[in-house]
């Protein structure tokens, strides 16, 4: 244990150690618990890992999950969640987070937020106090006054196991919520006293209904399909609400002839080597372009959000057809013709079919223009093309990656010059379970999610890019690699500090302030873990020293010199409004 003290006494007789008035060895387990239901729900799932941080508050739980199937013991409880969060996008399954009550709950905050925004189907189980102590503010060691507040504030959901009986039931319950789209983390607050004291023998019946799917109203999908055929210049947004659909998002752009463009969470839903994609290069002017010819856009799970479309100034056209879970998205961002809400999964599938094989009174065929293809295709070639030429030495080391990872290798970006300005964009990926990034914006999240997906995806190598900042946020999680071992390549981008925010106050004309930081030598830092390490200044070096890395199965670190780059990238500065 790494707690000063321990569980208050609980009804059922389970021994104490607050202040370490009793042995730590009153603690051992003497029978099936709540750890042994957690390891039964998590087989039923097919998954056989579990993140965490262990403390007083969970350790039933973790003894059972490292006894039965794999824990891997993350260094802060936001890293834990992410490293969930990860593990379940890479997957498809669901990622499983243990962390502590109070303040280890509450450390796990800012990462839960970022796993409700990429709707990550996060299972996330914190500790709290011995039931009969919430909420009667007696000083108990980790009391937190609204624990259960805070968890439904970050949440989708958040339930609370009220008896040792409900145990099973309530963690069905979270598995069944976890499935319901719209998707995004469940909390579960578990008593320590009720994790102990939860017999499998003896547990309520549980509900065992299957998530309900949205299908959409079949005179709303007869509507869309109508206004699809009479396309002739088509386009297809893909958002995060895509990366479910699978297959048939591939077979619907082909068969409507549609360009494909993406929002940042949608990259991958149809493989970004398919010649009708431009992907999320839709500031480009080549593609402003292109959406300006375009005479019909269908919207798949994205509210177009303002950071993607120019802050609404993109020259979407008049027809839009909209799918989406949420009514209130429906037109909120950019007007609608016709709105389906319903879940992609299904949506797009009957989409299809109806395009393929419309009914016997419309007799319409799709008027889709031959010569479009071409031209998305020229758009999405001009706006690669202008991309590359913007980004110097980054864009051969671009090459590289995509020509010696494995096509479905992971790929991790935290928020970083690189990664925001090429590695979210030009670096390809072909199916959405290889995209991971902070899709909520935050920094220093990275190295934790590259975890998560190499233990969701151990068949091949995991690409972290982070920059020195952001890796400075979870230093300690360079202990998991070291000790795990995971096959995870860390490309430390290193500028000395907070890139994009000095590029910020430099085209602002004003001086510096915050953003240089005291670097660590990552040589000595990666010494001292145990982990190779390789600095380059180029991209020969960059190519060389990821070739080495690949064909060693265990983490590395390659560290980037941004400022010897040759020739420079150009200064990445966001197109941030200042009032």
């Amino acid at each position: 244990m790494n707690d000063s003290a321990a569980l208050h006494a609980s009804t059922e007789g389970h021994t104490s150690t607050e202040g370490h008035e009793v042995p730590t060895e009153s603690l051992a387990n003497e029978g099936p618990n709540g750890g042994d239901i957690l390891v039964s729900v998590m087989r039923d799932q097919g998954v056989e890992v579990a993140f965490g941080v262990i403390s007083i508050h969970n350790l039933p739980l973790v003894q059972a999950v490292d006894r039965e199937l794999r824990f891997v013991p993350m260094r802060h409880e936001a890293a834990v969640i992410n490293a969930a969060d990860a593990y379940a996008r890479t997957t498809g399954k669901i990622g499983v987070a243990l962390t502590s009550t109070g303040t280890g709950a509450g450390n796990a905050a800012g990462s839960m937020l970022e796993a409700l925004t990429a709707q990550s189907r996060v299972l996330h189980i914190t500790g709290n106090v011995n039931a009969d102590l919430i909420g009667e503010h007696t000083g108990a060691y980790h009391e937190v006054p609204r624990q259960l507040a805070m968890l439904q504030a970050v949440s989708q959901h958040a339930l609370r196991i009220e008896t040792a009986r409900q145990a099973h039931a309530t963690l069905t319950d979270a598995v069944r919520l976890l499935g319901t789209a719209p998707h995004g983390p469940v909390s579960v607050d578990w008593p320590i006293d009720l994790q102990y004291t939860a017999n499998p023998a003896e547990q309520n019946k549980i509900d065992d209904r299957e998530p309900t799917v949205r299908t959409g109203a079949q005179r709303d999908l007869e509507r869309a399909a109508a206004v699809l055929r009479r396309a002739e210049r088509p386009l297809i947004w893909a958002g995060g609400g895509a990366r479910r659909v699978g297959p048939a998002l591939t077979e619907l752009a082909e068969a409507w002839g549609a360009g494909v463009l993406t929002g940042t969470n949608g990259r991958g839903s149809v493989p970004e080597d398919h010649p009708l994609v431009v992907g999320n290069l839709a500031s480009d002017e080549a593609v402003v372009d292109l959406i300006e010819r375009a005479d019909c856009l269908l919207t798949i799970g994205s509210h177009l959000r303002p950071s993607e479309t120019r802050n609404g100034a993109l020259p979407f056209p008049d027809t839009h057809v909209q799918i989406d879970l949420d009514a209130d998205a429906l037109g909120r961002n950019t007007p609608v013709t016709v709105g389906l809400q319903a879940d992609a999964t299904v949506a797009v599938p009957a989409l299809l079919a109806l395009l393929q094989d419309p009914d016997e009174e419309s007799d319409q065929q799709l008027a889709t223009d031959p010569n479009w293809g071409r031209q998305v295709a020229e758009a999405a070639a001009s706006a690669r093309s202008s991309l590359r030429e913007k980004i110097g030495a980054y864009a051969p080391m671009c090459d590289a990656l995509r020509a010696r990872l494995p096509r479905h290798a992971p790929i991790v970006r935290d928020v970083t010059i690189p990664g925001s300005s090429w590695g979210n964009r030009l670096l390809a990926v072909h199916s959405p379970t290889d995209n991971v990034f902070a899709a909520g914006g935050g920094i220093g999240q990275g190295l934790a999610m590259a975890v998560g997906a190499a233990f969701g995806r151990p068949d091949a190598p995991v690409l972290a890019m982070v920059g020195d900042g952001g890796l400075a946020v979870h230093l300690g999680e360079l202990g998991v690699l070291a000790a795990e071992q995971p096959h995870v390549i860390v490309v430390v981008f290193n500028d000395g500090g907070y890139g994009v925010l000095r590029n910020l106050q430099a085209a602002a004309s004003d001086p510096t302030h915050a953003v240089d930081l005291a670097t660590p030598d990552f040589a000595t830092l990666a010494q001292a873990y145990g982990l190779k390490h390789r600095l380059v200044s180029d991209p020969e070096g960059f190519d060389k020293a990821l070739k080495k890395a690949l064909k060693k199965d265990r983490p590395s670190i390659i560290e980037v010199d941004v400022t010897a780059l040759d020739p420079a990238p150009a200064a990445m500065v966001p197109p941030i409004e200042v009032p």
